[in-house]
């Protein structure tokens, strides 16, 4: 079936999209998890922090992390490659999200779809994993399966839109690991911090309008 052709590519009227999003987030649980999902996810967990460490090195995230350095602020998460010194959570989360990416080499999710460009529909842990590091930081206390909780609720946040977008997105030149991944984040921190009801649907709101921003720099 061509793109052209596709019964999907109209949005439908009267939707509960964001409801149902904020739904899962609140109500998700370890317990709820399949055995099967969270070995993948710790094998993607693993993956995740060998690629942060890897890019750590690369020109782009040093300079990040010199300007974070140089900026400070508030101790929120530590500042990767810099020692003990800690810096703002949205900071850090800049530096270790851009080492992740920096290879290209991080999971991907695959489509069976032949109007998918390569399959490709997003490079799902980074975002969440990243968000999950930080806020765990800047909270303090967090244990390993509310960390895993979070990480796993950002990372299927992110592959049901993946599953759900067309793939025009990815045609015009549009990156998902930017786009859908800012929703994938928002997940995770939101599922950490315990947002809920319309804080969690405002959230919602503000991350599309980031993820719209991110949109518009990577077409320009």
């Amino acid at each position: 079936m061509s793109v052209a052709n596709n019964v999907f590519a109209k949005m439908p009227e009267q939707t509960h999209i964001t409801a149902e999003a904020v739904a899962f987030i609140e109500g998700v649980r370890f317990s709820d998890i399949p055995e099967e999902a969270v070995r993948i996810g710790t094998r993607c967990l693993l993956d995740g922090l060998g690629l942060f460490v890897a890019g750590s090195e690369e020109q782009t995230v040093c300079l990040l992390a010199d300007e974070a350095e140089d900026t400070r602020g508030r101790a929120d998460a530590y500042l990767r490659s810099k020692g003990e010194g800690k810096v703002p959570a949205a900071m850090a989360a800049r530096v270790i999200g851009t080492a992740g990416h920096a290879h290209d080499w991080d999971d991907s999710q695959v489509s069976k779809d032949p109007d998918h460009i390569y399959g490709l529909l997003t490079h799902p842990t980074i975002p969440s994993l990243t968000a999950t590091l930080v806020m765990s930081q800047k909270l303090g206390g967090v244990t390993g399966t509310r960390f895993m909780e979070a990480f796993l609720t950002g990372f299927e946040v992110e592959c049901k839109i993946s599953e759900w977008m067309l793939p025009q997105h990815y045609m015009r030149g549009m990156h998902s690991s930017g786009t859908v991944g800012t929703f994938g984040a928002f997940a995770s921190a939101a599922k950490l911090i315990g947002l809920s009801g319309d804080k969690l649907r405002h959230g919602f709101g503000i991350a599309a309008s980031l993820a719209y921003m991110v949109a518009v720099v990577f077409r320009v």
